[in-house]
């Protein structure tokens, strides 16, 4: 594959650790200017120092607005962005006494975190002419693989995710802008340390859709590679 020029600038929320250094690392090889983003200035500058040159850190906590604005001045234009940062609060909890203190908790990450990020970037994006926006989901989150019960924050959050890519990839059509999201699977980060996938092989199904060729699908999901349902 040949090497992306730096020019090419690539920012993963939740970037400090797991899935979300993972992809970063990947798309550094790939010859991105990778900016990780996370809320621990001190962790996500390490992060960014372990990949080398070409890889810069930004405080950016998907919650506020402020935070946001501050990320997107620093950065500047944002080629490729992956809305990595998630949160997984009520395993266990079945949908009639989930506290709903923990689905607010878990929208406001999973889903409005990603739409404020989103628009932070996207209208940039579409001004250009050129831009690759993925959003990590979840199997939980489709209705055709089934919603998951006993967790059904973070179940409900992962499918309106999966609308959200939907309505910005019909905002975006014609633009040059493709909007897809990623079921990676069970990964062995530390929201689930039993899984058995580790965060580098699941790294490769996000990058397959933030490399995406000019004119390849928009609004859709995919799993490994293949567009799954809804």
């Amino acid at each position: 594959m040949t090497p992306v020029p730096r020019s090419r600038t690539a920012l993963v929320t939740g970037g400090n650790r797991g899935l979300g250094l993972a992809v970063g690392a990947l798309l550094h090889t790939r010859g991105f200017r990778v900016v990780l983003g996370g809320r621990d200035e001190e962790a996500v500058t390490a992060s960014a120092r372990s990949l080398g040159e070409g890889a810069e850190a930004v405080v950016l906590d998907v919650l506020e607005n402020s935070s946001v604005k501050r990320a997107a001045e620093r950065v500047g234009h944002v080629d490729v962005l992956v809305n990595n940062a998630g949160a997984f609060l009520d395993r266990g909890d079945p949908p009639s006494a989930v506290p709903l203190s923990l689905v607010e908790a878990t929208l406001a990450v999973n889903v409005l975190g990603a739409w404020r990020v989103s628009q932070a970037f996207v209208p940039g994006m579409v001004a250009r002419g050129w831009g690759r926006v993925v959003m990590v989901s979840s199997g939980t989150g489709s209705f055709t693989n089934g919603l998951f019960p006993q967790a059904p924050a973070y179940s409900a959050s992962k499918a309106a995710l999966n609308a959200v890519t939907v309505l910005l990839a019909k905002e975006t059509d014609g633009t040059g802008v493709l909007v897809n999201a990623v079921n990676p699977g069970l990964v062995r980060t530390r929201m689930r340390p039993d899984a058995e996938r580790s965060p580098r092989e699941a790294a490769g199904d996000i990058v397959y859709a933030a490399t995406l060729p000019d004119g390849a699908a928009s609004g859709v999901f995919f799993r490994s590679g293949a567009v799954v349902g809804w």
